[in-house]
C-alpha cells in the first residue's frame, strides 16, 4: 500500500483507469515536499515542476487524441507514483440532486441493466459527498475510477451512465464520468461564495459562513440574529412575537405527544397533510453544579430542517431528515433553574417533525451524566403565509457554497467536455429566482474549469403530482420555464422530461429515455450535429384573425399529436391572475392554432403549465414540446 507521500503526490483524480480529456492541454497536479522537483510522464510527453512553499505543484502536458491505454508517472526524489490504464477521451461532470444521484439499481429494468453492464471504455468516478465552509483541494474520502461492470455500475448515477452509453453510439471515444450529486440539495449549495455574492442579496449569510470556518459558536449566534430578523419581518408577525425566548402558555401553543414523531400521525386534522413549520418548546431544570459544566444538547432527527435555541440564543441548525442533532452549547449559556429549549422545524415534503421517543432528547454534561428532556413538549403551528425561512449557510445540502467547496472545488483544474445538471426540485419555492441562480452556477463552473464556453446540459424537471383539472399556478412549471430560458445560451441545451415522470414518485425510474435525450442534446450543442436538440421550442405567438398561432422552432419532421384530435394543455391568459383558460388547439405544420373566441383578451400563451400536466405534442423524433409561458406579440 502506498504511504501518505506517495498517495498525495498525484491528486486523487489520477488513479488507475482514469480518463483524461482529449484534444486539450492536460493538467496534472498534486503535492510534494516544498521546493521538490516533480517529474511527470504521460504517453511520449515529459514535464517537470517545482512544488511551491505549500507543497502544491502542477504541470501542463500537450493535448492527446482519444485513445490509450497510457501510463502516467510522477516522481519527486524517492517518492514515485505510477498510474496504469489511463484513457484519453471525453470527460463529463454529472451533478445535481437526487435524480442525478439515483443509482442504476433504482432505474427501470435494473436487474437486466446491471447484469449486462460491461464496458472498458466508460469509466466511473463518484465524488464523496461532503459539505465544507471553505473550498477544499482534495476529496473528503477515498474514491477510485472504475470500469463498467455489474458491481461498479449498480450504485452509479443512472442518468449519467445511460447518457454516456447512448452517446457512444455516435461519438466513439472513451467516456469518463464524474458524478458529484447530493439528494435534496439546493442550487445555492453548489455555487461558490464569490458567485453568490455577485448575484446579490446574500451578504449577511455569506459573512456568517466565512465566520463559521474559524469560529462556529460565534457564527451560530450571529445566524440566530439573521434568522430572528427574518421572522420579525414576516407578514402577520407581531413585534413582540419571539417564540425562541418567550413562554409556551399562549393560546397558540398546544401539548404535543410524549413520543413526538411525524406530526401527520398525531391525529390533529390541521397537521394531517401539513408541510410547513412548527415551533417546539420544552425546558430543562438544572442545579448550579450542572449548569456550570460544558454541555451538549442532543435531539432526535428533525425532518427536514431545524433551527434550535437554548435560553433565547441560537445553538445550531441542521438539514437532513435522518440526522440526530448534536449541538455543543457555549460556555455560560446554561443557568441554574429552568432553561427553555426551542426548536423550529421546517418540513417541505411528506412527513415532518422532531422525531421521538422522549428518550432521544437530552442534555449530556461534561461529568458524563445525562439530563433527559422529559418535561413534555408544546408546539405551535406557523401559518404557511409566513413563508420559508432562510437556511443556515453551513448546512450541507441546503446551505451556501458548501457542496461547491467540498465536491466541486477539489476538481479544479480538471479538463471537461461538458457538464450535466439535474436539479431544481429543492428550489421550486423560489422559481422566480432560479433562472438567475442557474446562470450564476453555469458561469461560475465555467470559470472554475477555465472554459468560458463549456457546454452545459440541463435536465428540465419531470412531471410529478396529481394532474390538474383546471388552469392554475404551478411552482414546478415556473421553474421549468426558468430552465428553458437559461437554455437559450448557444452552449447550453435542455433535455425535456415532461412526459417521462411519475405522478406518484419524485424520482422517475425511466432514466434510459432521459439518457437518450441528454445524448441528443449533446450531439447538437457539443458535437455540432444538425439536429433539433430538445424537441419543439416556441418561437413566437401572434394573433391571426380571431385566433392565436404559436410557431415552433427546432421541429424535426413536423409536429404530431398522440391520443387526441389536437394538442391538449394549451392555455390563453389575460391580464388577471385567474384569467387563464384551456383552449381548443390544432396542429398546422410547425404551428399550433388556438381558438380565442371566448373569454378575456389574451396576452399570453401557456402550455403544460402544471406540476404534472398531460402532454401529447411531439415531433417526428419523439421529442416532446416542453412547458412554456410566452407573450402574444
Amino acid at each position: 500500500m502506498a504511504d501518505d507521500a506517495e498517495a498525495a503526490l498525484l491528486h486523487p483524480l489520477f488513479q488507475d483507469h482514469a480518463v483524461l480529456q482529449r484534444d486539450q492541454p492536460i493538467r496534472i497536479w498534486g503535492e510534494a515536499a516544498p521546493g521538490a522537483t516533480v517529474q511527470v510522464g504521460l504517453a511520449r510527453h515529459r514535464r517537470s515542476a517545482r512544488a511551491d512553499a505549500a507543497g502544491q505543484w502542477s504541470v501542463e502536458l500537450p493535448a492527446l487524441p482519444a485513445g490509450g491505454p497510457h501510463m502516467l508517472t510522477a516522481r519527486a526524489g524517492d517518492v514515485s507514483r505510477t498510474v496504469a490504464d489511463v484513457l484519453v477521451g471525453d470527460v463529463w461532470l454529472c451533478s445535481g440532486q437526487s435524480n442525478m444521484e439515483l443509482q442504476v439499481w433504482r432505474s427501470l429494468d435494473a436487474r437486466a441493466e446491471i447484469a449486462g453492464a460491461d464496458s472498458d471504455t466508460i469509466r466511473l468516478l463518484t465524488v464523496p459527498q461532503a459539505g465544507h465552509p471553505v473550498p477544499q483541494t482534495r476529496f473528503s474520502a477515498e474514491t477510485r475510477w472504475h470500469t463498467v461492470t455489474p458491481d461498479s455500475i449498480r450504485d452509479f448515477s443512472a442518468a449519467c451512465y445511460y447518457f454516456a452509453r447512448e452517446l457512444q453510439k455516435t461519438v466513439d471515444v472513451p467516456m469518463g464520468l464524474v458524478n458529484a450529486a447530493w439528494g435534496g440539495s439546493r442550487i445555492q449549495a453548489w455555487t461558490s461564495a464569490d458567485a453568490l455574492r455577485a448575484g446579490g442579496g446574500l451578504d449577511a449569510e455569506l459573512d456568517v459562513l466565512a465566520l463559521y470556518a474559524d469560529a462556529p459558536d460565534a457564527a451560530v449566534a450571529r445566524w440566530g440574529q439573521v434568522w430572528t430578523g427574518w421572522w420579525r419581518q414576516r407578514p402577520g408577525i407581531a413585534a413582540d412575537d419571539r417564540p425562541w425566548e418567550g413562554d409556551a402558555n399562549g393560546a397558540d401553543w398546544r401539548d404535543a405527544p410524549r413520543d413526538l414523531g411525524a406530526w401527520e400521525r398525531w391525529g390533529v386534522p390541521e397537521l394531517a397533510a401539513f408541510d410547513g413549520m412548527l415551533w417546539y418548546r420544552t425546558a430543562v431544570t438544572l442545579t448550579q453544579v450542572q449548569a456550570a459544566q460544558p454541555a451538549t444538547l442532543v435531539l432526535g432527527p428533525a425532518d427536514e430542517m431545524d433551527t434550535t435555541w437554548v435560553n433565547g440564543q441560537a445553538v445550531g441548525s441542521t438539514y437532513g431528515a435522518g440526522t440526530p442533532r448534536t449541538y455543543a452549547l457555549p460556555d455560560g449559556l446554561l443557568r441554574a433553574g429552568d432553561n427553555p429549549i426551542v426548536v423550529n422545524v421546517l418540513d417541505t415534503y411528506r412527513e415532518g417533525g422532531l422525531a421521538g421517543p422522549a428518550s432521544a432528547h437530552a442534555l449530556k454534561l461534561a461529568d458524563g451524566s445525562t439530563v433527559p428532556l422529559d418535561g413534555g413538549w408544546r408546539y405551535r403551528v406557523v401559518p404557511n403565509a409566513v413563508g420559508s425561512p432562510p437556511r443556515a449557510p453551513w448546512q450541507s445540502a441546503a446551505g451556501l457554497s458548501t457542496l461547491y467547496n467540498g465536491m466541486i472545488a477539489p476538481l479544479s483544474g480538471m479538463r471537461l467536455r461538458g457538464m450535466l445538471w439535474y436539479q431544481g426540485e429543492s428550489n421550486t419555492f423560489e422559481a422566480d429566482a432560479y433562472a438567475g441562480l442557474l446562470r450564476g452556477l453555469r458561469d461560475d463552473w465555467r470559470a472554475r474549469f477555465d472554459a468560458p464556453d463549456l457546454p452545459f446540459l440541463v435536465v428540465q424537471l419531470a412531471n410529478y403530482g396529481a394532474p390538474a383539472d383546471a388552469p392554475g399556478e404551478s411552482d414546478w412549471a415556473a421553474l421549468r420555464d426558468a430552465q428553458r430560458a437559461v437554455a437559450t445560451d448557444p452552449h447550453t441545451a435542455l433535455a425535456v422530461t415532461i412526459d417521462i415522470g411519475d405522478r406518484y414518485d419524485i424520482h422517475p425510474a425511466n432514466k434510459q429515455v432521459l439518457g437518450k435525450r441528454l445524448a441528443r442534446a449533446a450531439r447538437q450543442a457539443v458535437y455540432g450535429e444538425r439536429i433539433a436538440p430538445s424537441g419543439p421550442v416556441p418561437q413566437q405567438a401572434r394573433r391571426e384573425g380571431g385566433d392565436v398561432v404559436v410557431t415552433f422552432a427546432d421541429v424535426e419532421g413536423g409536429l404530431f399529436v398522440h391520443g387526441a384530435a389536437g394538442p391538449v394543455g394549451f392555455e390563453l391568459c389575460g391580464a388577471g391572475v385567474d384569467s387563464c383558460r384551456f383552449v381548443e388547439a390544432r396542429v398546422e405544420g410547425d404551428r399550433v392554432r388556438l381558438r380565442a373566441d371566448a373569454g378575456p383578451m389574451p396576452t399570453r400563451v401557456r402550455y403544460a403549465w402544471a406540476d404534472a400536466p398531460l402532454v401529447n405534442l411531439f415531433d417526428a423524433a419523439d421529442q416532446p414540446a416542453g412547458p412554456f409561458d410566452i407573450e402574444i406579440r
